[in-house]
C-alpha cells in the first residue's frame, strides 16, 4: 500500500467555519499524533518565511495553529529559516506565534555543523546549528514551482534551507556555471535587481562580473535575462537533484528515526520559489494540505495532485514558452520533477508508493 499521506482538501459542502481549511488543518495535526514524539523535546518548525513583497507564503494563521498544537503536546517550539531578517515586517512575529524565530545558522551565519560528502564537486554539507540541535523537526513547506529543480517542496525546504551558503552554492554548482555573452547583453541590469546576494555587477568597462564568493548559483539572473546573455555552461539537472537528495539525507540523519514530520501546503501554487521576493498568479486552483512522515511519499502525492488540465493560464508569464510533454512543472521549467523523487528514494528516504487518508 505504501506510506500514508494525510490530506485535507479545500473543498467544502456548506458555509460552515468547521469546514474551512484552518479547522481541517487543526484536525489533520491531531491525526498526525505528534504527542509522543514532541513531548518534552525541542522542536524546530522549518519553513520559508519569504522575502520582500512576496505574499504567497504560508499564512501566519496556519503556523499559529501548528505552534499552539505542538505546545499543547509539551514541545519546546521554535521556528527557523535560512534568514529571518524580513520575518516581522511580513507578518511573522514572535509575539503572535509565542515562540522564537531564529536563523538556522545563527545571526552571523557561522553556527553550523560540517559534514563531509563526496559527490563530484559537492563536498560540504554545513548543517545549521539550530537545526542540528533540535530533537524533532516539522518540515513545513509551501509547494510551488522552481526554476532550478522544477518543483519546490519538502526536499527543497531542507536541502536549501537548513544549510549554509557554501552548501547551497556547491549544490547549485552541480548544474553548471554561469557564463555571460557580452554581444547579447543590452545592459538592462535586470540581473542585478534579481540577485539576493549582491554577487554581480557591471564594471567600469560595462562588462558583467560575478563575485563568486557570494554567488549561490540560484540562477535568478539567468532566468530574468531577456536576451539570453546569461546561461549555464552545462545542464547537469540530475546531478543537481542528486546533490539535493544527498544534502537532505545528511540533514535528516541528525534526527532519530520517527522524529521528522512533513506538512506541505498546496495553496497559491506559483511558478517560482518564494525566495524571489515577489508573487505571481497561481498555476492551479488551491488544493489543500498534506502531511506524512515519509518525505518521498508526500512529495509524490503533491506532484500527482498538481495537474496540467487544471492550469490557470495567467499563472504563466505571457512571454514564457510552455512545453507540451511531462508534468506541469516540467512544461513550465524544462525540469522533470520526478527525478528529485528518484534520487531521494535512492538515498533510502522513503517510497513513491502512497495512499491518501482524507481528514475532513
Amino acid at each position: 500500500m505504501g506510506s500514508k499521506v494525510l490530506f485535507s482538501s479545500m473543498d467544502y459542502e456548506k458555509y460552515d467555519a468547521d469546514q474551512s481549511l484552518p479547522s481541517k488543518f487543526a484536525r489533520l495535526i491531531d491525526r498526525m499524533e505528534l504527542g509522543n514524539a514532541v513531548k518534552g523535546k525541542s522542536c524546530v518548525v522549518k519553513m520559508h518565511l519569504g522575502r520582500h513583497i512576496g505574499f504567497t507564503t504560508i499564512h501566519p494563521l496556519f503556523i499559529k495553529i501548528l505552534i499552539s498544537k505542538l505546545k499543547e503536546a509539551g514541545a519546546e517550539v521554535f521556528i527557523a529559516d535560512q534568514s529571518v531578517s524580513e520575518a516581522r515586517p511580513r507578518g511573522y512575529s514572535e509575539e503572535y506565534f509565542e515562540c522564537p524565530i531564529v536563523d538556522v545558522c545563527g545571526v552571523l551565519g557561522k553556527y553550523f555543523y560540517p559534514v563531509e560528502v563526496d559527490y563530484k564537486t559537492f563536498k560540504n554539507v554545513d548543517i545549521g546549528g539550530h537545526i542540528r540541535d533540535a530533537e524533532v523537526m516539522i518540515d513545513l513547506s509551501h509547494v510551488k514551482g522552481h526554476g532550478a529543480c522544477g518543483y519546490g517542496g519538502a526536499c527543497k525546504n531542507i536541502a536549501m534551507g537548513c544549510v549554509t551558503d557554501r552548501t547551497r552554492s556547491q549544490i547549485h554548482r552541480l548544474e553548471g556555471g554561469i557564463v555571460w555573452d557580452g554581444e547579447k547583453c543590452d545592459r538592462c541590469r535586470q540581473c542585478l535587481a534579481s540577485c539576493n546576494h549582491g554577487a554581480n555587477k557591471f564594471n567600469s568597462d560595462d562588462d558583467y562580473e560575478i563575485f563568486f564568493h557570494h554567488c549561490t548559483y540560484c540562477q535568478h539572473c539567468v532566468k530574468v535575462c531577456p536576451t539570453g546573455a546569461l546561461a549555464l555552461d552545462s545542464d547537469s539537472f540530475r546531478d543537481f537533484q542528486t546533490g539535493m537528495a544527498i544534502c537532505t539525507k545528511e540533514v535528516l540523519n541528525t534526527f532519530e528515526l520517527g522524529n521528522v514530520f512533513y506538512i506541505n501546503f498546496l495553496m497559491s501554487i506559483t511558478a517560482l520559489c518564494d525566495c524571489w521576493g515577489f508573487s505571481t498568479a497561481s498555476l492551479v486552483p488551491d488544493i489543500g494540505v498534506m502531511a506524512s512522515d515519509d518525505i518521498v511519499a508526500i512529495e509524490r502525492a503533491c506532484m500527482d495532485a498538481i495537474k496540467t488540465e487544471n492550469l490557470l493560464p495567467n499563472g504563466i508569464p505571457r512571454s514564457h514558452p510552455f512545453g507540451e510533454e511531462g508534468h506541469l512543472f516540467e512544461r513550465l521549467h524544462g525540469r522533470n520533477p520526478y527525478i528529485q523523487l528518484e534520487e531521494l528514494a535512492k538515498c533510502g528516504l522513503g517510497t513513491q508508493e502512497y495512499f491518501i487518508e482524507e481528514v475532513k
